[in-house]
């Protein structure tokens, strides 16, 4: 590999995954969690538990550059002969589920803001309309791209000129007492604000999935164990700036009494767009919407191709099935991962935006997240010697914060999604049991002659 991303192009892949159809589709989620602004209060701790957990990603991936992210640190952080293999083999597992959880996110959000422009869009139309763009999306990326980079930098640009319009918008037209027109008694303490607060934090959590990225490409990261580090921290702090911006342009100017709760209010699917026409009339309303549908469909894109091709490259090397290994005969590209992807993500668009995210977060936490900050304190013990061009300031402090924010999350989700997550975990360890069985190897022990990175 060559190790072209410097510092800005690290920091851009990470903003780019970050960015997507996510700030357009989540405020009204957002502030329904604890019914009205003070639902920020959800928001801050999940940037405090994505800043503490960037810190393990950021030793891990100084640490493990060319490892191939998640999995090689759960592989190498809990024994890649013994534990590790069931944790990397686990890893991919979530991944198969949380990765089209996340696509299908992408899917609700562009037929949610069709329904401004296509007025009256009923329920079943609305799962048609998920089916032909995730077949569309299916049938894109069903070939050898050539021109991959210049279809990603053109979906990105209108990703960012879309998001400038509303912020420079949303400054002009800003009205404190809008944005901050608290309910009363909106900071009493009691269980039923805890589970909001719960709530507020997951949509918080899911609009900052990304920020790791840069680990994914460690083998061309230049001086990694400057650049991914650094690069980790200013995408998470530029992109919650940008968030806030996002959020509060849109309460300063739209009542958040008039899409909250969500359940009860039809135009929150749409709610950007309903700022837009307030302020400039549904022309420009309508131009806005046509850019936000462009950047969802960016981001499904980009999904899609990109998580593909994470079960092909475990399967590549002998840590999943093997079937997921396989190319198409004449263009070369992992194409029984992508439908698998592909499929799995249209089906997850047809239940509810809140359970997607749900679901997602529930999923990853344990495998990825959690078992990530297991993986650094054990190397931290086991392997005192290992190279660490970026050591976790005050450790283990934040990996003890980041713990307690991604518990806190998992704890305060419905009781059905915890038993989806946790369900689909044993059922991954069932895989893995019979996956190993057939391959006559041991549930904790690596098969000869598998390579090591993903």
């Amino acid at each position: 590999m060559v190790r072209r991303f410097g510092l800005i192009h690290a920091t851009a892949l990470n903003m780019t995954n970050m960015i997507g159809i996510g700030p357009f589709i989540t405020i009204p989620l957002l502030m329904s969690a604890l019914g009205g602004p003070q639902a920020m209060l959800g928001w801050l701790v999940a940037l405090i538990t994505v800043l503490c957990d960037s810190t393990v990603w950021s030793e891990l991936g100084a640490a493990m550059p060319g490892s191939g992210g998640s999995f090689g640190y759960l592989r190498q952080g809990y024994g890649a002969e013994k534990v590790g293999r069931l944790m990397g083999f686990l890893f991919v597992w979530q991944f198969v589920l949380s990765g089209p959880l996340e696509i299908a996110s992408g899917y609700i959000g562009f037929s949610h803001y069709l329904g401004y422009i296509w007025k009256g869009i009923t329920p079943r139309q609305t799962m048609l309309v998920i089916t032909i763009i995730g077949l569309v999306n299916l049938t894109l990326l069903y070939r050898r791209i050539k021109s991959i980079a210049a279809i990603t930098v053109t979906l990105w640009v209108g990703t960012i000129v879309t998001v400038v319009a509303v912020i420079a918008t949303g400054a002009m037209h800003f009205d404190a007492k809008v944005a901050f027109d608290f309910p009363p008694g909106s900071f009493n303490f009691s269980l039923g604000f805890l589970l909001g607060l719960g709530t507020a934090s997951r949509v918080g959590a899911y609009d900052y999935l990304g920020y790791y990225d840069v680990c994914y490409i460690g083998d061309e990261v230049q001086s990694p164990g400057r650049v991914i580090p650094r690069s980790i921290l200013i995408s998470t702090i530029a992109v919650a700036l940008i968030y806030i911006a996002i959020n509060f342009s849109i309460i300063g100017v739209v009542p958040w009494r008039e899409f909250v709760p969500v359940e009860s209010h039809p135009q929150a699917d749409f709610v950007v767009s309903i700022f837009m026409e307030r302020i400039y009339g549904s022309g420009v309303a309508t131009i806005l919407t046509a850019m936000i549908l462009w950047t969802a469909f960016g981001s499904v894109f980009a999904l899609l191709l990109g998580y593909s091709r994470v079960p092909y490259a475990a399967a590549r090397d002998g840590y999943f099935f093997k079937v997921f290994a396989r190319l198409h005969p004449s263009q070369g590209f992992p194409y029984v991962s992508l439908v698998v992807l592909g499929v799995l993500s249209i089906v997850a668009g047809f239940v509810s935006l809140g359970m997607v995210i749900d679901a997602l977060l529930t999923t990853r936490i344990l495998v990825q997240f959690i078992g990530q900050i297991g993986a650094v304190t054990l190397l931290r013990r086991r392997a005192p010697d290992m190279p660490r061009p970026y050591r976790m300031w005050l450790y283990p402090l934040p990996s003890l914060v980041a713990l307690l924010g991604w518990i806190f999350i998992f704890a305060t989700t419905p009781s059905t999604v915890i038993a989806f997550g946790l369900g689909a975990l044993l059922l991954g360890v069932v895989c893995f049991v019979v996956w190993s069985w057939k391959r006559r190897t041991g549930p904790f022990e690596a098969s000869q002659g598998a390579g090591s990175r993903i």
